[in-house]
C-alpha cells in the first residue's frame, strides 16, 4: 500500500506492450512511477538556482501523537443504510473516561454528518447533552467534570454522507472518504452492489464518531442492518443474525480485544464464503461468487502463514478470526482491518491466471500487519514504518521460508530499486515527525526501504536475536501504541548492546551511503579503499559493519570490516593477486556502491558467487561485452540458470544482439520459448525470437497464443502481430473476448496503430470492463489510437474519457483519461471538459500534474 508520467502518443504502445508480458505490475508502482516523474522537472530548476539538492528533506510542521484526554474504552455501532442517497443511519454508543486530568468535555472526530442527537446514558435512561459541529469535530459539552476513574457513555444518533466529503488521499490509500458504496442501484450489471469501509488513516470518522487516532484503544460491538441477500464480514466473532419485521436482518459483530478505530471495517455483499481453519480458529475468504472455486488456491497459504510467523513470533495469531475480503473498486491494494483484511478484486484469478501470478507477497503483508500494526500499533503517523515496514519485510520472510533464497532476495532487489528511485527526488528520515500530510509518509520510505533497513537488523544482530527481540518487542508492548524506542529497546535488552547509533543513521536520519569502492593487490597485501561520497550536508556519514568476500586460488575466504570514517582503507594479507573481490559479501546494505570490475572479474563472479544480485550484476554490466567469448558462454550458462528471474535476465541482454550474432543462442532461445516451465521466462524469448527472426517462427508464434499461461499466450500476440503476416487482423480477432488483462493489452498496443477504426467498440467495451493499473495502461493505448484514426474521435469517446477523468476513484486512472482527452483538445468541447476536469480535481497530485500541461 504501494510511477511515470506518460505521454500520450509518445509511451502508450511501448508501455503496453510491457505491461501486456510481464507479471502484473502492483497498483503501487504505477502510482510511483507517476508521482516519480511528475516531481522531478519542477523541483529540479528550483534546486539548481538555490544549489540544494532536489531530495533535501523539507522542514514542514512537527507533527506528535495526539494528546490523550480522554480514553476510548468501548463503541457499539448501530448501522443501516440509504443506497439510493448513499448515506449510513447509525447509533453510536460510546464509552469513555478520562485519560488522566479532569475533563468537562469531550471532543469527537465526525467528518460530514448530520448529528441528530447527544445524550449521556444511564443504561436506558437518556440525557440530552449540549454540543457544537463544525463538520469537522464534534464538541459536547458533559454537563460535569468526570475524574480518570470515572466512565461515562455518550450516544450520538447521525447519517453520515461520505459521498458530500472533499477528497483526498496518498500513493498507497487513493481516496479517503472512509465509507463507499459500490453500484449502489444496481444500475451496472457488470459490478456487484457492494459497501465497505476504508479507516486508514483517520478516516473512519467519516463514518461514526470516534477518537481517529492510532493511540487510542476500544473494543467494539457492531450492529449492521441489511437486505437478508447480503453477507456482512466486520471486526471480531460473529455473534448472530436477526431477522427484523420491516424484512431486514441484522447482522452482530464483536470485537473483545482493543484495537486503533482506524481498523474498525465493515463490508457487504453478495460474498461467496469460503471456509479454512488454523489450529482452532475459522479462517474465512470471501469473494465474487465466479470465484468461489479458485479462493483457496489464491489465498489457501494463508493458514501455513499464520503458523509459520506464529512460530518464529513466540506470539500466536492473537485475534478472535481471520477473515480476507475481496472488493470492488478499493482504494488500496488490501487494508489490514484486525481480523479481517480488505483487498483488492485484482488478487482475483481463475485457474489460468493461477499459473502466472500469485498473491502471495500482499496476502503475508496484511497477515504480519495483524502483530505490527493491529497487535501493536504506531502511537503517531510519524511511526508509521513500524507498521509498514515490517509488513513490507514479512513478504521477504514468507518468500524466503516457502520459496528459497532467491526468490527473497528478488523482492529484495525490487524493493531496493523502488526506494532508490523515489530517493533521486525525495529524502527524508523513516521516522519524520515532520511532514506536510500524515498521507505522505505512505511512501517507500516507509515500505520499501523500512524493510530493507529491518532486514540489515537482523543480518547484523543474527536470527535468534532478531525472533528474540521480535518476541519481547511485541509481548511488552501488546494492545499499546508504540514508537521507535520501544523497538530498539527490545532489541537491546535482548543482545546486551547499545543500538542507538544503528536506529539513529537508519530511522531518524534521511538517505542512504554511496559508496566509491577500489581494491589493489600488491606484494602479498590486499588493499580495499572505501569513500562515503553522500552528501553529508544532509546524510550522515555511516557505520557499516559488513562483510568481505575475497576469492584467491578458488578459496573463498570472508573478512568482517566495519566502516565508520568518509575515508579508510582496509588491508588483508593475501598469497596472490585475487581473482574475485566481493564487496558486503551478505548482499544485504542498502544504499549504492560503484566498484568496478574487470570483464574476467565480472565473468568469475557469475560462475562462483552463488547469489542472485552478485549473478545480476554480472549479466547486466556486462551487456555490451557479448562479442567476448567468455562474456557469450556466462550467458549461455544463465539461460540455464535454476532460477527463473536469472534465465529472464540474460534472455532480456541477449535480445540486444543483431540477427546475424544471435545464431549462437538462437535453438536455445526456442527451446526455452516452447518448455522453460516459468511462463514470463517463455514470454522473454518468444518476443526476443520476434525480435530477431520476424515471421521465421510465425508458427510457434501462432501456437503459442493459445498457451495455457496468458502471459505466454500475450506474447504470442505481440510476436505474431510484428510478423507483418496478411491474417494478423483476422488471428488477434479471435482473442477479443478475452477476458484477461495481459491479452487485452497485447491486442491494444496493436489495435492502437493498426486496429482501425472498428476497433473502436471494442476499446470502448475494454475500457468499461477495465480496472485499476490494467484500465490505466488501456487509456494510455486508447489515446495513442484516437490520435491515429481522427474518425474515432466521437461525441461516445469524449464521453466515456470524460466520466472517468472526472469520477474514477483512482487518480492515476483520472490521470490517463485526461491524457487521452488532450489528444482531441483542438475541440473546443473537449477544451472545455478539460478545464472543467482541471478545475474541480481535488487530488493535490494531480493538480501539480495538470499545471505543468
Amino acid at each position: 500500500m504501494n510511477h511515470r508520467f506518460l505521454s500520450v502518443v509518445g509511451l502508450a504502445v511501448t508501455m503496453a506492450f510491457t505491461a501486456g508480458c510481464s507479471a502484473n505490475k502492483p497498483v503501487a508502482d504505477v502510482e510511483q512511477e507517476i508521482s516519480a516523474v511528475a516531481k522531478v522537472a519542477p523541483d529540479t530548476t528550483e534546486a539548481v538556482a538555490d544549489s540544494i539538492p532536489v531530495w533535501a528533506p523539507k522542514k514542514d510542521s512537527f507533527n506528535p501523537s495526539r494528546t490523550k484526554q480522554h480514553d476510548l474504552l468501548h463503541t457499539k455501532l448501530r448501522v443501516s443504510f440509504d443506497w439510493e442517497k448513499q448515506y449510513l443511519n447509525g447509533i453510536a454508543e460510546l464509552t469513555l473516561k478520562p485519560y488522566f486530568y479532569p475533563q468537562n468535555s469531550l471532543v469527537l472526530d465526525a467528518k460530514g454528518m448530520d448529528i441528530h442527537s447527544v445524550n449521556l446514558m444511564n443504561d436506558y435512561d437518556a440525557t440530552p447533552l449540549e454540543y457544537s459541529y463544525d463538520s469537522l469535530q464534534l464538541i459536547i459539552n458533559l454537563g460535569k467534570t468526570y475524574t480518570r476513574d470515572q466512565e461515562y457513555v455518550i450516544e450520538v444518533e447521525y447519517t453520515a454522507k461520505p459521498n458530500e466529503l472533499p477528497s483526498g488521499g496518498s500513493d498507497a490509500i487513493t481516496e479517503d472518504k472512509g465509507l463507499y458504496f459500490i453500484n449502489p442501484l444496481g444500475d451496472d450489471p457488470g459490478k456487484p452492489r457492494q459497501i465497505w469501509t476504508q479507516g486508514e488513516t483517520e478516516a473512519n470518522s467519516a463514518w461514526f464518531p470516534t477518537i481517529d487516532t492510532p493511540n487510542e484503544r476500544m473494543t467494539q460491538e457492531v450492529c449492521i442492518t441489511v437486505d437478508p441477500k447480503f453477507t456482512t464480514l466486520s471486526n471480531g466473532s460473529f455473534v448472530y443474525s436477526r431477522q427484523n419485521a420491516d424484512g431486514t436482518k441484522t447482522d452482530y459483530w464483536k470485537q473483545e480485544l482493543p484495537h486503533a478505530p482506524y481498523l474498525t471495517m465493515m463490508a457487504i455483499g453478495d460474498f461467496a464464503v469460503v471456509n479454512d481453519k488454523w489450529r482452532d480458529k475459522e479462517v474465512n475468504y470471501y469473494v465474487d461468487p465466479a470465484y468461489k472455486g479458485t479462493a483457496k488456491k489464491i489465498f489457501g497459504n494463508t493458514p501455513e502463514m499464520m503458523e509459520f510467523f506464529s512460530q518464529k513470533l513466540g506470539v500466536p495469531y492473537p485475534w478472535a478470526k481471520y477473515s480476507q475480503v475481496v472488493v470492488h473498486d478499493f482504494v488500496s491494494g488490501a487494508m489490514e482491518n484486525t481480523s479481517a483484511s480488505t483487498f483488492m478484486e485484482d488478487v482475483q484469478l481463475n485457474e489460468r491466471e493461477l499459473l502466472d501470478k500469485s498473491w502471495d507477497g500482499i496476502i503475508a503483508h496484511e497477515l504480519f500487519h495483524q502483530w505490527f500494526g493491529d497487535y501493536v500499533t504506531t502511537e503517531s503517523w510519524a511511526n508509521l514504518p513500524l507498521n509498514e515496514s515490517f509488513a513490507n519485510y514479512s513478504e521477504y520472510l514468507w518468500a524466503e521460508h516457502k520459496f528459497g533464497a532467491e526468490e527473497a532476495t528478488y523482492l529484495q532487489l525490487d524493493e531496493k530499486e523502488q526506494y532508490l528511485q523515489e530517493a533521486e527526488t525525495k529524502r527524508e528520515p523513516l521516522i519524520r515527525y515532520y511532514y506536510k500530510d500524515r498521507e505522505d509518509m505512505f511512501d517507500s520510505h516507509s515500505y520499501a526501504k523500512g524493510g530493507r533497513v529491518l532486514h540489515m537488523l537482523r543480518k547484523y544482530v543474527g536470527d535468534d536475536a532478531w525472533w528474540a527481540s521480535l518476541n519481547r518487542y511485541l509481548t511488552q508492548n501488546k494492545f499499546s501504541p508504540v514508537e521507535i524506542a520501544e523497538l530498539r529497546m527490545a532489541f537491546e535488552d535482548v543482545t546486551g548492546e547499545d543500538l542507538m547509533w544503528f536506529f539513529d543513521q537508519w530511522f531518524m536520519k534521511p538517505g542512504h551511503p554511496e559508496l566509491l569502492v577500489e581494491d589493489s593487490y600488491q606484494n602479498g597485501q590486499l588493499s580495499l579503499h572505501v569513500v562515503q561520497q553522500q552528501d553529508t550536508a544532509y546524510v550522515p556519514v555511516y557505520r557499516l559493519p559488513l562483510k568481505v568476500a575475497v576469492w584467491v586460488n578458488g578459496k573463498r575466504t570472508e573478512y568482517p570490516i566495519v566502516i565508520n570514517k568518509a575515508d579508510q582503507t582496509f588491508t588483508f594479507p593475501v598469497t596472490t593477486a585475487p581473482q574475485l573481490v566481493l564487496f558486503d559479501a551478505e548482499q544485504q546494505l542498502l544504499g549504492v556502491v560503484e566498484h568496478d570490475k574487470t570483464d574476467e572479474e565480472l565473468v568469475y563472479q557469475f560462475r562462483n558467487v552463488d547469489q542472485l544480485a552478485p549473478k545480476l550484476e554480472a549479466l547486466t554490466t556486462l551487456d555490451e561485452k557479448l562479442a567476448n567469448p567468455e562474456v557469450m558462454s556466462i550467458m549461455q550458462q544463465a539461460l540455464r540458470d535454476n532460477f527463473w528471474y536469472v534465465r529472464s535476465t540474460a534472455i532480456n541482454v541477449l535480445s540486444s544482439l543483431e540477427k546475424e550474432k544471435a545464431a549462437v543462442v538462437e535453438e536455445q532461445i526456442r527451446q526455452i520459448a516452447q518448455n522453460d516451465k516459468k511462463g514470463s521466462v517463455r514470454a522473454d524469448a518468444i518476443l526476443a525470437l520476434a525480435g530477431w527472426y520476424g515471421n521465421k517462427y510465425s508458427n510457434l508464434y501462432e501456437k503459442v497464443m493459445n498457451d495455457s499461461s496468458y502471459q505466454v499466450a500475450a506474447a504470442g500476440i505481440l510476436a505474431y502481430s510484428s510478423t507483418g503476416a496478411t491474417d494478423v487482423g483476422a488471428k488477434l480477432a479471435q482473442f477479443d473476448d478475452t477476458g484477461n488483462e495481459d491479452i487485452a493489452l497485447a491486442l491494444s498496443s496493436y489495435y492502437a496503430l493498426q486496429g482501425g477504426v472498428e476497433k473502436q467498440d471494442w476499446f470502448m467495451e475494454k475500457i468499461k470492463q477495465s480496472k485499476g493499473s490494467n484500465l490505466y495502461y488501456l487509456l494510455q493505448s486508447y489515446g495513442a489510437y484516437l490520435a491515429s484514426y481522427s474518425e474515432t474521435n466521437t461525441p461516445e469517446a469524449i464521453a466515456l474519457l470524460s466520466d472517468i477523468a472526472q469520477n474514477n476513484n483512482l487518480y492515476y486512472v483520472r490521470l490517463a483519461a485526461f491524457q487521452a482527452l488532450m489528444v482531441m483538445s483542438e475541440r473546443p468541447e473537449v477544451k472545455e471538459i478539460l478545464e472543467k476536469v482541471k478545475n474541480n480535481e481535488k487530488d493535490k497530485r494531480l493538480i501539480e500534474m495538470y499545471e505543468q500541461l
